[in-house]
């Protein structure tokens, strides 16, 4: 089923917001960061993961989900919240280190956590699985409603929890659905290079649930296919598996040299570059006038503006607060 008109101009605007998100951060992680690159300084500290190029993933799935359905991300997390509706200016507190921030400064960008919306990620590779399985088991026992969705990298799939977590969930026939976005690469390691398999949807046979691949990061396709998955789980089907074709525009991370890609392939995927193909799109259909799209690029440049300013303006985490929700035996 191919998307609403709502849905496609929430898609546009929600992949348009994450983005803006992200070349502020990428300006501003610098800071303090020159002449020489020391991660550890600068107004955001620690490693910087970026999604830019794959947000088609995050809007085609998260746009069946609502707040009481759970998200697992990974390290690479800001798309997936976005569009699961995490606290925008808390987020960004969060990724300052600020005591503002959702979990109070403590986690960074890496571990966002917004119980709220049921959203939450890791930096460790594919430790969203157990978890969004062991979600996804409690509301089924408990007789609640509620799907879970884990996203995580193809190279996670070579993990033990991957195979531990779908052989589990098929075994227990519980609402959840594995979402591979396929970017190429694991850190520098290309997926030829690590992975037996082209394509991971084909692993889904061994569990004996779905298994579905859809080509070329597109979001109506991936909305389809993640509508039909989502409201399987939602019938009492059980799991399934999806793997997307998509790419990320940026490094590994913030100061990856980059290279490991072959000569010509980044700026290739720039001219595919999923934003601009979707206003392009949206202007064609006739669902959309270049004034509405204009305007929903303000709003988002607007909005990401005011949850910096919310950020530069929080205050630090005070010292005395260090062991605040540390637990500890006496």
């Amino acid at each position: 089923m191919q998307p609403s008109l709502e849905q496609k101009l929430w898609m546009y605007e929600t992949m348009v917001l994450s983005r803006r998100c992200e070349e502020q951060i990428a300006k501003i992680y610098m800071e303090g960061k020159t002449p020489v690159f020391n991660m550890a300084n600068g107004t955001i500290p620690g490693e910087m993961h970026l999604s830019d190029g794959q947000e088609p993933v995050a809007v085609g799935v998260c746009a069946h989900l609502d707040a009481e359905d759970i998200v697992t991300a990974t390290h690479r997390p800001h798309h997936q919240a976005i569009a699961k509706g995490v606290d925008l200016d808390r987020m960004m507190a969060e990724i300052f280190g600020k005591a503002t921030g959702l979990s109070g400064g403590r986690g960074g960008h890496m571990h966002l956590f917004d119980p709220a919306v049921n959203f939450a990620c890791s930096g460790i590779i594919g430790q969203g699985l157990g978890p969004a399985v062991g979600a996804a088991l409690s509301r089924k026992m408990q007789g609640k409603p509620g799907v879970a969705v884990a996203f995580i990298g193809e190279g996670a799939t070579n993990q033990g929890a991957f195979h531990e977590a779908l052989n589990l969930a098929a075994v227990w026939n519980v609402p959840f659905v594995c979402v591979v976005e396929d970017n190429a690469w694991g850190i520098s390691v290309s997926k030829e290079a690590s992975t037996s398999v082209p394509r991971n949807d084909v692993r889904a046979a061994s569990y004996g649930i779905p298994g579905h691949y859809v080509e070329g990061n597109d979001p109506y396709r991936i909305h389809e296919v993640a509508g039909e998955a989502i409201a399987r789980a939602r019938a009492g089907e059980g799991p399934s598996l999806i793997e997307v074709e998509t790419f990320r525009l940026a490094g590994h991370f913030m100061g990856d040299a980059e290279g490991y890609r072959p000569e010509g392939e980044k700026d290739a995927l720039f001219e595919i570059d999923p934003i601009p193909r979707m206003r392009k799109r949206l202007l064609e259909d006739g669902d959309a006038s270049d004034e509405q799209l204009s305007d929903i690029e303000k709003k988002a440049e607007e909005r990401i503006d005011q949850a910096i300013r919310f950020a530069r303006e929080s205050a630090d985490p005070r010292p005395e607060d260090a062991l605040t929700a540390v637990f500890a035996q006496d």
